[in-house]
């Protein structure tokens, strides 16, 4: 029989595991010895924090991210293959949205091995929760163009979308682009749309606001620089 592929859910921020990870969590993460991981050297930080029972030097850290090469990733189930359980490790938040690892966990799938996602921190769904957006009808599209011709269209359609079916769009950046992007969106919506920002979730410094365009506009701009941000839309 196959191994498990346990999806493992990692702080959004410098926050001890046992902060924001439930305890039996933990106790699936503790005996495994085989991981598939964004950053080996952030993954070993974590991995310590948790308190493998194994030592470090012990474990089999696999690595998965944008330079992995398409043809490399069937390789990564060999250990679930071969019976182990494996565990999948994101950089922060939840593996698998909006992270490589989601290549892992298709292939899994289609071997019918088994996946088992853990409970933990989702920036997506805090985001939401905190927004007073709609909950019910919402839609997640990753990160928007990078050049602003392309942005701002690709804006104006998900307003579209969003009055069109009362449908919370939701949408990342590359923290150092957040500014950017903030302005765009004050450049593109209608000045009855509804913006929310929510920054630094779980961390010290977090910050979960929703305005009007209108009132953004009139507004102090927000710090958003280099600070993980979600975006979220409502026309």
């Amino acid at each position: 029989m196959s191994g498990t592929l346990y999806l493992i859910p990692v702080p959004l921020g410098p926050a001890a595991p046992a902060a924001c990870l439930p305890a039996d969590v933990l106790a699936v993460i503790r005996p495994l010895r085989h991981f598939v991981v964004e950053q080996a050297k952030s993954a070993r930080a974590f991995l310590k924090a948790v308190g493998t029972e194994q030592p470090l030097q012990a474990l089999h850290l696999e690595e998965l991210n944008e330079h992995t090469p398409g043809g490399d990733i069937a390789r990564l189930l060999a250990p679930l293959l071969a019976g182990h359980d494996v565990g999948l490790l994101s950089e922060a938040g939840c593996p698998a949205v909006a992270d490589p690892g989601a290549a892992l966990v298709a292939l899994a799938q289609a071997e019918n091995i088994r996946v088992a996602p853990l409970v933990g921190p989702s920036s997506l769904l805090l985001a939401l929760m905190a927004s007073g957006l709609n909950g019910q009808c919402f839609a997640f599209h990753g990160y928007l163009p990078a050049r602003e011709i392309e942005r701002r269209k690709a804006l104006a359609e998900l307003e579209k979308e969003s009055q069109k079916r009362q449908q919370t769009q939701l949408f990342i950046e590359t923290p150092y682009r957040n500014r950017a992007l903030f302005e765009s969106i004050l450049a593109t919506c209608r000045p009855d749309t509804r913006l929310c920002l929510a920054t630094d979730l779980t961390l010290p410094d977090e910050s979960v606001r929703t305005r009007r365009i209108r009132q953004w506009q009139k507004e102090t701009p927000p710090d958003l620089e280099r600070r993980p941000t979600v975006f979220l839309l409502l026309a």
